[in-house]
């Protein structure tokens, strides 16, 4: 795993990180993936009813919900499985996590985007960008942690950085700025929740994730007499 500078995200390519675990060390990966990705889910459907400004790709995803008439998550999941298309090219290898997220987190979102009320007050939405916010920087530590794999769009970003040799930083801002600008075309939001979600959540990121994530075994060799 590789951890670069504030603002990127973390690499978890290996498709066997960890020795083949067993009992509760595997139950407790798997709970953590999967509650990681149920609260992104969450996250997202937050940022999305503050509107206050979208994550950059839910950006694009919102603008091609209102062009396609699909919900949200239906389009999220479709944009998922068209970007580990492009993994095949880029020689990246997706985990069980890879996949889970791809199918999981755009349907929690649409559950949750039901429950809430698009009409609250400010205050109320600058509380619910604040806290999906975080909320996102918590989950993506956990699933990222419990190392099953990436997302779709983060190999997307760290396999374009090794075949072009530019800056997984680089990469990331020219992915994300074309995906925010085809969106905003498409009538998805861009605001100032946008910007602050791009600033903070490397921070956030690296803050968590030493909360979630799960060491590495070296395996015991008893010493011979």
């Amino acid at each position: 795993m590789r951890t670069p500078s504030s603002g990127t995200l973390w690499r978890v390519t290996d498709p066997a990180p960890l020795p083949a675990p067993t009992g509760r060390r595997l139950t407790r990966r798997l709970v953590q993936l999967y509650a990681g990705l149920v609260v992104f889910g969450v996250s997202m459907a937050m940022v999305i009813r503050s509107g206050l400004g979208n994550i950059p790709w839910d950006v694009l995803h919102q603008g091609l919900t209102r062009v396609t008439g699909l919900t949200f998550g239906v389009v999220a999941v479709a944009t998922s499985l068209l970007v580990l298309l492009l993994w095949i090219p880029l020689r990246e290898k997706p985990g069980i996590g890879t996949i889970s997220n791809a199918l999981v987190i755009g349907p929690v979102a649409d559950v949750v985007l039901r429950v809430i009320p698009e009409d609250l007050p400010l205050a109320a939405r600058i509380g619910m960008l604040v806290g999906g916010i975080v909320l996102n920087g918590a989950a993506t530590a956990a699933y990222i942690g419990a190392r099953f794999g990436p997302g779709p769009r983060d190999g997307l970003m760290t396999g374009f950085a090794e075949r072009t040799g530019r800056s997984i930083r680089f990469v990331r801002t020219l992915i994300e700025v074309v995906v925010v600008a085809l969106g905003w075309a498409l009538g998805g939001v861009f605001g100032v929740g946008t910007v602050l979600f791009a600033f903070t959540i490397g921070p956030l990121i690296q803050l968590f994730l030493p909360r979630f994530d799960v060491p590495r075994v070296t395996p015991y060799h008893r010493p011979e007499a």
